[in-house]
């Protein structure tokens, strides 16, 4: 074994440039699997941190108007009643609709706030709380020269369950704010730069917000952390004119608004709750609530479904990949088969002279063998390296985490030693089985 071994790098040594154009292969083959796997798992560990960072456990309902497939049904079958604890009565569930067409829905269509209060009593054990969410639109609060560009959300107490806000000072909105449609405000860290720069406490002070048609009066209550959403569009504003979230009761927001029911919530599953379960539950539960609605129904989604649909096409994505560039080592093997073949040429009398002086034809297989199975492994080894560092680079540039996959890289390593058995076992045959006499004659 060794002796062959040391035949072997000689016979490399002899051939640099040869050996490295036949590696060469199996060094870009190598390089890309491992390349492609790093930056895969790169992508989806930044995917999962993203989404993550939107609550695994929130289950959006949404109210969408119905294809003409889920129309017919509505129209045609009798109505049996919604599911256990299905809401009825006024508020309860959207009453028959007729199939012309709309572009928006009535305010019964909407869920309100007595749908709500039976969902959670239908699912007490399941629900955390439920988010909700009016945008009231863009306005900009003003004070003499200063000013901050907002955008008006209405929301309740449990929006800070199913979003990712940190409260730097104060505290968020309570349901009493929002029962008793007080006019206070959430702001951000950026509002008060803007317009607080001597460093006045901003708790407690009231700010004016002059909206298209009036202006209003609000009272801060806390400060939120501003973050530019990684999942969004990056803004090019400056610092002054930066545009930021400015949060309200939705009770106050929807004052005057011409429809006091919500077309969107957020459900917030609890934590030991399997929320996959829970989605088909929920959306069982609507299906039956909206089955005499024949124009508008609700869609029930869970972000940890649309995060495990993503993350499957990219694991999907990132193997088709790897595996087109594997098919790069299959050329890299035939290169050291055929590299294989004219050593054996060039080596015949060698091997004639071995074989007269007593070699087996095992031993001259095993010499050569052990020459391609080296000539692969250096290759693997090299492509290894550059597909580590590729990797590395490309996930850094794209401020993803670096994870580097053992099991790819020790699969890549015997998948390189294989192909040189595989490739390097023809030639060494053809070597093993040459008739003495004539290799000794060959010229």
């Amino acid at each position: 074994m060794l002796e062959n071994i040391i035949l072997a790098i000689a016979s490399l040594k002899a051939n640099k440039m040869r050996a490295l154009l036949t590696m060469l292969g199996i060094i870009i083959g190598i390089t890309s699997v491992i390349a492609i796997v790093t930056i895969g798992n790169a992508v989806t560990a930044s995917v999962n941190s993203n989404l993550s960072s939107f609550g695994t456990n929130n289950i959006t309902i949404s109210i969408r108007e119905k294809s003409e497939k889920q129309r017919t049904m509505s129209l045609l079958g009798p109505v049996s009643g919604a599911a256990g604890g299905a809401p009825s009565g006024a508020g309860g569930p959207p009453g028959m609709r007729g199939s012309g067409n709309t572009s928006e829905p009535e305010d019964s269509d909407l869920i309100s706030d007595k749908m709500i209060e039976q969902i959670k009593e239908a699912f007490p054990a399941d629900i955390k709380g439920v988010s909700l969410e009016s945008s009231v639109g863009s306005a900009t609060a003003k004070d003499g020269d200063l000013y901050a560009n907002i955008t008006m959300t209405g929301t309740n107490a449990d929006y800070l369950l199913a979003n990712n806000l940190e409260i730097l000072k104060g505290r968020y909105l309570s349901e009493k704010d929002v029962r008793n449609y007080r006019n206070v405000a959430i702001v951000s860290d950026k509002f008060v730069e803007n317009m607080f720069p001597d460093g006045t406490d901003p708790l407690s002070q009231d700010v004016k917000i002059y909206k298209t048609n009036s202006i209003e009066l609000y009272t801060i209550i806390g400060v939120y952390k501003y973050e530019q959403s990684s999942m969004g569009q990056v803004s090019t504003a400056s610092e002054e004119d930066l545009s930021t979230n400015l949060y309200i009761p939705i009770s106050t927001a929807n004052l005057d608004a011409s429809q006091k029911n919500y077309s969107r919530i957020t459900v917030v599953a609890s934590g030991d709750t399997d929320v996959l379960a829970f989605t088909t539950q929920l959306t069982t539960y609507f299906d039956n609530l909206y089955k005499n609605n024949s124009v508008w129904g609700a869609r029930v989604n869970s972000m940890e479904t649309q995060l495990n649909s993503i993350l499957s096409v990219i694991s999907t994505i990132s193997l088709a990949i790897a595996f087109i560039a594997g098919i790069s080592l299959l050329v890299g093997g035939i290169g050291v088969m055929n590299i294989m073949l004219v050593s054996v040429t060039e080596r015949t009398r060698e091997i004639g002279t071995r074989k007269a002086l007593g070699a087996k034809n095992f031993h001259i297989q095993f010499q050569f063998v052990t020459e391609a199975v080296i000539i692969s492994g250096i290759g693997g080894g090299i492509g290894i390296i550059i597909g580590t560092l590729v990797g590395t680079i490309v996930s850094v540039v794209l401020k993803a985490p670096v994870t580097i996959s053992i099991p790819v890289t020790i699969i890549s390593v015997l998948f390189s030693m294989a192909i040189g058995v595989f490739f390097g076992f023809y030639p060494a045959n053809k070597a093993a089985k040459l008739d003495p006499i004539e290799a000794l004659r060959y010229e």
